[in-house]
Formats: structure tokens, sequence, C-alpha cells
């Protein structure tokens, strides 16, 4: 799902979520997704404010998946070094 460009508003709230709820599993926050366009007048106009939210829907995508992907290689890097064993006076 989220190597899958949206298309259609359907398809872009389920990227969003999908992304949101990875990034939640984390516990890191990713910046807002772009808002839905309230202002379209149906006509089709080239350069509709559907293109550029689709644009920015990509946009958005692209830069959670960067993001999470590089916290996710470094949380499967090397694991820490163990912490020194404490002696106990005895």
């Amino acid at each position: 799902m989220t190597d899958e460009i949206a298309t259609d508003l359907p398809g872009a709230r389920a990227l969003f979520a999908a992304l949101q709820a990875r990034a939640k599993a984390h516990a890191v926050a990713l910046r807002q997704p772009p808002a839905e366009p309230t202002t379209c007048c149906g006509r089709g106009c080239n350069g509709c404010v559907w293109e550029g939210f689709y644009a920015a829907a990509e946009w958005w995508r692209q830069d959670a998946l960067e993001m999470l992907d590089a916290l996710e290689d470094a949380l499967e890097g090397p694991p820490a070094a163990a912490p020194a064993a404490v002696v106990q006076p005895g």
C-alpha cells in the first residue's frame, strides 16, 4: 500500500493512514499530510486543485517513507553492546 502513488481520494486517505500507523508503531510523528481540496469546481480544469493535492500527497509519501525507512534501518543496525556486569562486594 505505501509503495503505490495515490490517484484517488480513498487511496490517498488509506496511504496517509498506513504511513501514520507505521510511524505511530515507532512512537514518532510525521508532519501532517496535505489537506484535501475544498475549492474544486468540477469542470476538469488544467491544473485542478486535485492535481496539486495528489502531487503534494506523493511528496508527503516519499518524505514519510524516507524517514521511516531510515528509522527502521537504524533500529535493525548492530546491537548495542551489553552493559558490563556489576560485581557486588561480597
